[in-house]
């Protein structure tokens, strides 16, 4: 299951009710983060969240409201007596930024294993897979370099033990061969995978922030469990939107619908909206399974 973590709701600018970017992902213990705004840190903190727990950042671009608590916290994992290592996925520049921020600050003890990975994807592409689940990135249509994310559970075989043992099998190296679907020879009878297991479709998160509607987005977000999209503007605000290349609530719920998602999370909202409100009704009539996000929101997959 992945428990996701909004820890930021707000654009550039915080106010009393939202800290800017930053989104926490747990699975299987591992901590990942997307984006690292000022005062990411303090939110983890009041969530209850255990920063030594990351081992990936995946920063979406480089304006300051995505990247400028990542110092701190490089800082605050580097203090660790024995630190994990840590792996920073970012788009084209990354590297030569990252050498001038831990250029701009010293650090008492620096014990952080850092390494960068440099992504510039053509199209969607996937750039980590392990046994549980793949990561998968492509560029939006923002002001700067900026990646979008998905990150996708890898579908499982589950065995139905009841029907295992209706056929003799009990746990052991032939239920381990089963669910990696092979077929087995059990009391002289063939046993296939299927006879006692199903697939199980793994689950898929994608983030979008900061872009305008393009093909990139649809592909990346295909299919989506979740998709959680910045939504710094309403929709009357479309010629704002287009100036600084956000989205607005319309084009969001576009995305949403062209990519046949199942759920719509909105986030990264102009410090023009007090509250939510106006944004959370009007979300619903663009997308119907649709919620605003607010700081220190849970959503589990």
């Amino acid at each position: 299951m992945m428990e996701i973590t909004i820890l930021g709701t707000s654009c550039m600018v915080p106010t009393k009710e939202r800290n800017v970017q930053g989104i926490y992902l747990e699975y299987k213990g591992e901590g990942i983060l997307i984006d690292c705004g000022e005062g990411t840190q303090r939110q983890m903190n009041i969530t209850g969240i255990n920063r030594n727990k990351i081992r990936k950042i995946l920063i979406t671009h480089w304006h300051g409201d995505h990247v400028s608590g990542l110092i701190g916290l490089l800082q605050t994992l580097s203090n660790n007596e024995n630190p994990q290592k840590v792996t920073l996925f970012g788009p084209r520049e990354t590297k030569e930024r990252i050498y001038h921020l831990l250029k701009a600050v010293s650090f008492e003890h620096n014990r952080l294993e850092l390494d960068i990975k440099e992504l510039n994807p053509k199209g969607v592409e996937k750039v980590f897979q392990n046994k549980d689940y793949c990561i998968e990135c492509a560029y939006m249509d923002h002001k700067m370099p900026c990646l979008g994310y998905s990150i996708i559970e890898k579908d499982k075989r589950k065995i139905n033990m009841s029907q295992a043992k209706k056929l003799g099998l009990k746990q052991g190296p032939n239920i381990g061969k089963l669910q990696r679907g092979q077929t087995i020879t059990f009391k002289g009878k063939t046993i296939k995978p299927e006879d006692v297991s199903h697939i199980q479709k793994g689950k898929k998160l994608t983030i979008i922030l900061d872009t305008l509607p393009c093909t990139n987005a649809y592909e990346l977000a295909k299919e989506a469990d979740v998709l959680i999209a910045e939504s710094a503007y309403t929709s009357d605000l479309e010629e704002k939107g287009a100036e600084y290349k956000h989205l607005t609530t319309k084009d969001a719920g576009l995305i949403a619908t062209k990519a046949n998602v199942k759920k719509l999370i909105i986030t990264h909202f102009s410090q023009r909206y007090k509250t939510t409100k106006e944004l959370q009704e009007e979300i619903k009539t663009f997308f119907k399974n649709s919620k605003v996000a607010h700081d220190l929101m849970k959503i589990k997959l």
